[in-house]
């Protein structure tokens, strides 16, 4: 089946949280939190090396959007449910839909961490690919220097399949770094 041709909703909750794809107009939100939080996600992530606009933003907002429509990628904003304040990006990254297996990826705003946020989006989004997406695998990929990111697919059971040594650069390009998978199948999943 084509995958565009897959019908799922486009935002769903958790307990304290609102996920759901990119709109276009959320640019202004995104850029505050990613000014807020550069110097966290200078250390971890290619994006952040980069000169930051509010426009630059939205521009990848909005490609983003129509990834999220064609099922290339499903990129997800995570808000509070009740204050309707953004926290943070996650998302089902590299989707194979012959299996369907999907790539978690995340940051969260700097000011929001230490909260239990992330940890329930990560949850939330794994509830919904595999309960809705139908999924077979998920799969969280991490430097593991990133002490905090390696704590979330921890915390939620699953499994550390292997180390990819020498699979990465440093974001600055200046070290080779190594990678851990985890990962959860249909069959671990509770």
């Amino acid at each position: 089946m084509n995958p565009i041709l897959i019908d799922f909703p486009s935002q769903f909750f958790t307990d304290r949280l609102l996920i759901r794809s990119p709109y276009p107009g959320d640019g202004k939100i995104v850029y505050e939190s990613i000014m807020a939080s550069l110097n966290e996600l200078r250390r971890w992530l290619p994006f952040a090396q980069k000169e930051q606009s509010e426009e630059i933003i939205e521009a990848n907002l909005r490609e983003a959007y129509l990834k999220f429509l064609k099922r290339e990628d499903l990129r997800f904003l995570i808000f509070h449910k009740d204050t309707n304040q953004y926290i943070g990006s996650s998302g089902l990254h590299n989707p194979n839909w012959d299996i369907p297996k999907f790539e978690i990826g995340y940051w969260i705003d700097s000011r929001h961490s230490g909260q239990g946020y992330m940890t329930e989006a990560v949850q939330g989004i794994s509830d919904f690919a595999f309960n809705v997406l139908k999924a077979r695998r998920v799969e969280i990929r991490c430097d593991t220097l990133n002490d905090k990111s390696r704590s979330i697919p921890e915390r939620l059971g699953f499994t550390l399949e292997g180390t990819l040594r020498n699979e990465d650069t440093s974001v600055d390009g200046s070290t080779l770094r190594d990678t851990y998978i985890f990962a959860m199948i249909d069959e671990e999943y509770k």
